[in-house]
């Protein structure tokens, strides 16, 4: 014979796993659509004229810590002077 109250665990363990993977599974497909609506803001901009290279550049600098950025930027003209590029 089965054990009423671990059949009733069992069912409780497999309802919260099926809602983790549910979860889950619409968190993907929201991920997808935004990633969708961002290449059409990218084609937007590159059908306007904008180069998307730049402007992805522009997003990731946005992104980063202000002191990080200063201090490569600092680190970066010093290599470039020292190879006589600046």
């Amino acid at each position: 014979m089965t054990d009423p109250v671990m059949d009733a665990a069992s069912q409780v363990a497999a309802d919260e796993l099926r809602s983790f993977i549910e979860r889950y599974e619409r968190l993907e497909a929201e991920r997808k659509d935004i990633a969708d609506q961002q290449k059409e803001v990218m084609a937007e901009a590159k059908g306007r004229g904008y180069d998307t290279k730049a402007i992805r550049k522009i997003i990731s600098i946005r992104k980063r810590d202000k002191d990080d950025l200063a201090n490569e930027e600092a680190v970066l003209d010093t290599y470039l002077a020292a190879l006589g590029m600046l």
